[in-house]
């Protein structure tokens, strides 16, 4: 996904769709990521967490997860944020860049082994 800026109801149209786009391509499956992509989000570089994401499975042909974006949850200070719920718990990281998005597929999604270094939130 390109970074567009975003000048009138139009712009913000055609940012929503694409983004419903992205999102809808990928459902089912037991795992899920989910990336906050409220203002907040966004302003922080959530769209190009979330272009990563999609770009990343698709390199690793990973048709099993499910991608969706949520708006802010009040963790504003922490965006871009990313969630991977796996195996029943969800796990939630941190001012996630862009180059972090391949560790965390490899090791979390694919391995099952939590980034630490990363990690600011779990629920069971």
């Amino acid at each position: 996904m390109t970074q567009m800026k975003i000048r009138n109801l139009d712009d913000l149209r055609k940012l929503r769709e694409s983004s419903r786009d992205l999102s809808s391509a990928r459902s089912g499956g037991e795992t899920m990521i989910i990336v906050g992509m409220g203002t907040c989000g966004i302003a922080a570089g959530a769209r190009d967490v979330l272009s990563e994401v999609m770009a990343e499975l698709a390199r690793r042909n990973i048709d099993n997860v499910a991608v969706q974006t949520t708006g802010c949850i009040g963790m504003c200070q922490d965006e871009p944020l990313l969630d991977v719920i796996r195996g029943g718990q969800r796990v939630t990281y941190g001012r996630v860049k862009p180059e972090d998005v391949p560790t965390i597929i490899a090791e979390h999604v694919v391995n099952g082994r939590v980034v630490e270094k990363l990690a600011i939130g779990r629920a069971d």
